[in-house]
């Protein structure tokens, strides 16, 4: 479903016109449509409905804690890799049974912290990791429960800086060392090795590389079973993409399908962990114009959002759709460059979009923008945070604020052989 959509000439999010959380709220602001998140969550879990899989929503798409209690409502999880991430699941409610811990570097701090909480298992991506961690659970008393994570060498046909399933890729355990590592964690004492693991990668659209990569994974399921070890579990990862352009949506019967013929049969649990599925196209980025500046080559429309807030375009080279809040006939459209402030040549949010005449003050809406938006966000030049709202039907609430600047200058901490012109907190000795 599509949450914002034009009524009357103005743009809503359900039922709120974006206009007036512009106005009591202010621009840059992202704003997320809780009926739509839940809609495609339930889509997903409509489609996998007659087969075991378990829904852990990956936080790393976008970590607000309404948005991640939204889900836990509804019957999700979590796929978290990082301790930061695990207390944001728990804090918003998500069991502790419903905990993935994924990710390349967990520290023996995160172990710990992990193996206290209870969480459901933890994946693997490496024999030393797979050492500290019965290192750290014998310490504890603990017994780790274990899904080893296997690069299957399947190329995601996705962009280079999001696939995860190839050899080059620092991700997981290569397909041909999984039987050893498997073995060596059947050894270990404080290591439950439950199931296998895989993710190849970030906004897939195609879906035939995950029949090629789900295949190879139940020959290893199979193998394993051979060697006498109890496959339980096997995590499907994530990865599902969203439509971006508005030309192509994926098709979610066929992922199910896939699993249904590749991995179903092996009847062991399983666990699913999407997340720019679930919220990608839940969220906008509202922007105001600052300025319009024509020059001889290009029109550049400067507005107040930049790549400090949504990198993606900069970093990912991605597409987002942008619309004006005030619909109607466009005037005079030609091409234009959506730029933000920072000092930075790579800062646009979109480059030669076609767009009618704008004005300082007019909105705009840039789409898709409920992944990897406000979570990639940073402070650079001593921009403000982007707040967060979250929208349910007529009523909206303010989910994360934005900050001050006293708070974001009064982070920093001046030795003591420095003289301020202006009072500022000193840096005591070893503080953190």
């Amino acid at each position: 479903m599509d949450a914002f959509t034009h009524r009357d000439g103005r743009l809503y999010a359900e039922d709120v016109p974006l206009a007036r959380i512009a106005e009591q709220v202010g621009t840059p602001v992202f704003v997320y449509s809780a009926t739509s998140i839940e809609a495609q969550y339930d889509a997903l879990a409509s489609a996998l409905a007659d087969m075991k899989v378990g829904i852990c929503y990956a936080l790393k798409a976008n970590s607000n804690q309404a948005v991640i209690a939204t889900l836990a409502a509804r019957g999700a999880g979590a796929d978290v890799v990082s301790e930061g991430e695990l207390r944001r699941a728990l804090a918003a409610g998500v069991h502790p049974s419903k905990i993935v811990f994924a990710g390349v570097g967990k520290t023996a701090e995160e172990m710990a912290f992990a193996l206290k909480a209870g969480i459901h298992q933890f994946n693997l991506e490496s024999g030393p990791e797979l050492e500290l961690l019965n290192e750290v659970a014998g310490r504890l008393g603990l017994v780790a429960p274990v899904a080893i994570r296997v690069n299957p060498d399947v190329d995601a046909k996705t962009h280079a800086k999001i696939t995860t399933g190839k050899k080059e890729n620092k991700f997981g355990i290569e397909i041909e060392q999984a039987k050893s590592v498997y073995a060596r964690a059947a050894a270990l004492p404080h290591i439950d090795p439950v199931g296998v693991a895989m993710h190849i990668g970030s906004q897939l659209t195609d879906l035939a590389p995950y029949r090629a990569a789900y295949r190879r994974m139940a020959d290893l399921v199979k193998a394993l079973r051979a060697e006498g070890h109890d496959i339980r579990r096997v995590d499907l990862g994530g990865g599902i993409g969203i439509d971006y352009r508005g030309d192509h949506t994926v098709d979610l019967a066929g992922y199910a399908a896939i699993v249904r013929e590749e991995i179903a049969p092996l009847g062991a649990e399983m666990i699913c962990e999407p997340g720019r599925l679930l919220v990608g196209n839940a969220g906008v980025l509202l922007t105001s114009v600052i300025y319009v500046k024509q020059g001889t080559a290009k029109r550049f429309v400067i507005v107040d959002a930049a790549m400090n807030d949504l990198i993606r375009p900069t970093l990912y080279e991605a597409h987002h759709d942008i619309v004006m809040e005030r619909a109607g006939a466009p005037e005079s459209p030609h091409p234009a460059d959506i730029v933000g402030p920072i000092c930075e040549s790579g800062d646009y949010l979109a480059k030669d979009r076609v767009l009618p005449e704008l004005a300082p003050g007019d909105l705009l809406a840039v789409k898709s923008a409920g992944a990897y938006g406000a979570v990639m966000g940073s402070s650079y030049n001593t921009r403000l945070l982007a707040p967060e709202v979250l929208v349910r039907g007529g009523d909206f609430a303010v989910v994360r604020p934005r900050p001050s600047y006293e708070t974001l200058i009064g982070q920093d901490r001046l030795p003591d052989w420095l003289s301020p012109t202006q009072p500022v907190r000193r840096a005591a000795a070893g503080e953190d």
